[in-house]
């Protein structure tokens, strides 16, 4: 998470903005995706919860009022409560935000209930890819394990 765990969550989210971008991204409308931080504002990064970390995490990469967004495993090492409140921001964060999310996650239903397109890779290769409403969990285990896709209307490339 790379957090300056000694730093408020306040002084996390302001060091977001010395990239200097314009942007929508303030602190005011990241509490509004992470409504649960407004009242952490005050205390130190490193005193919260996995979760609260995590939400802290994302909300600085918000504040760089980034085109795109990288989040790599986002439930890793989380209690189940803890995922829950992450994805319904990285829910808000969608439905609210101009900013493109690409997420990288070992939760398969997880993924599936926030990507409106999913990819799959195997060995650096796309293996799958398509709208989330034409491609099946199973069609995306097979992709991951390198089996041998069943034929349908999503787009595959090797």
């Amino acid at each position: 998470r790379r957090l300056f765990t000694h730093m408020t969550v306040y002084e996390n989210l302001v060091l977001g903005r010395a990239a200097g971008r314009k942007g929508h991204w303030d602190v005011d409308t990241v509490m509004e995706v992470f409504p649960n931080l407004a009242s952490r504002l005050k205390q130190r990064s490193g005193t919260l919860s996995g979760g609260e970390q995590q939400a802290v995490a994302i909300a600085r990469g918000l504040m760089t009022n980034p085109d795109i967004m990288l989040l790599d495993e986002v439930s890793l090492g989380l209690s189940p409560v803890a995922v829950d409140r992450v994805y319904e921001s990285i829910q808000r964060l969608i439905a609210q935000s101009g900013t493109t999310i690409l997420l990288v996650e070992q939760d398969l239903n997880r993924a599936l209930s926030v990507a409106r397109h999913i990819i799959c890779m195997l060995h650096g290769q796309i293996v799958l890819e398509g709208p989330v409403e034409q491609i099946t969990r199973e069609q995306v285990m097979a992709a991951y394990f390198g089996l041998k896709q069943p034929s349908t209307g999503a787009a595959s490339a090797s």
